[in-house]
């Protein structure tokens, strides 16, 4: 018996299918990378890919911080997860699983934002490093979609090498500072603004509602505040910035020059001799 179908289920249906097969063909997907994802082996295979020359790449984006009213709470999630597979296409690595909590003490007024003491985020990825260590890696690579994140990284990586373990890690603002000097038009700003806004319009378009974004920006230091007469950098709205400049080209500039500056980085990383 025929069973009808709305044409806009068979509509909805062939665009899925048309997405699998684009998905698949793509080299990060398809098997045709470089790198290995560590959740998908099994411990036989991982003690296979756990030697003392092996990279290991550690993506870490919150899950859970405000990113103003047009950008998902898992914005920095949803750049970590891109970021990994891509990585994964170019890069001879183990990749761990991304890592959606750590060091955001800016953003508590927000609801639905989480942050991690200093010294639980530095001790995460500690642990995470020397556990992963026992098997045979000596070089780990925290690919960082996070600036506070940084004051966690800077001990950890001393305390691992004390250890004679080397944990390098990404710094959004050392490689991404020249391209948006060169491209930004906005004020100023550094949190959901023309930069990370464009930088999601490139990755996950429809992550970002552009109807609701809007220039926030007040050139104070610290947090960001919620209160107009509150400590740190008022912004009512959680944005630093002016994300209604953003575009997708400019997104691709962003983003293409971040992968080509992390994959630097762990080439170095690959060839930085061991102490």
């Amino acid at each position: 018996m025929l069973k009808f179908v709305p044409s806009g289920i068979l509509e909805v249906k062939m665009f899925r299918y048309v997405g699998l097969i684009i998905l698949l063909a793509c080299p990060a997907v398809s098997g045709q990378s470089k790198g290995v994802l560590l959740e998908d082996l099994t411990w036989y295979e991982a003690e296979k890919a756990l030697t003392p020359e092996t990279v290991v790449v550690i993506p870490i984006g919150a899950a859970a911080k405000e990113h103003g009213p047009h950008l998902k709470l898992k914005t920095d999630w949803t750049t970590a997860e891109y970021m990994k597979m891509r990585v994964k296409a170019k890069a001879d690595v183990v990749i761990a699983p991304t890592i959606p909590y750590n060091f955001y003490p800016a953003f508590v007024e927000y609801p639905g934002s989480t942050t991690l003491r200093l010294e639980t985020a530095r001790d995460l990825i500690v642990d995470v490093c020397r556990s992963l260590a026992r098997y045979g890696p000596r070089k780990f690579y925290a690919l960082n979609m996070g600036i506070s994140t940084l004051r966690a990284l800077e001990p950890a990586a001393k305390l691992l090498a004390a250890e004679g373990i080397i944990l390098r890690y990404t710094d959004l603002e050392e490689i991404l500072g020249p391209v948006e000097k060169a491209v930004s038009k906005q004020e100023g700003g550094t949190h959901a603004d023309e930069g990370e806004t464009s930088m999601m319009l490139y990755i996950d378009p429809s992550s970002a509602n552009m109807s609701k974004a809007v220039k926030d920006y007040h050139p104070d230091g610290g947090p960001l505040t919620r209160d107009p007469k509150g400590k740190g950098t008022y912004s009512p709205t959680g944005i630093w910035g002016d994300p209604t400049l953003a575009s997708r080209t400019e997104g691709e500039k962003l983003v293409e020059a971040l992968v080509d500056g992390v994959l630097k980085e762990i080439e170095a990383l690959r060839r930085q001799a061991l102490h």
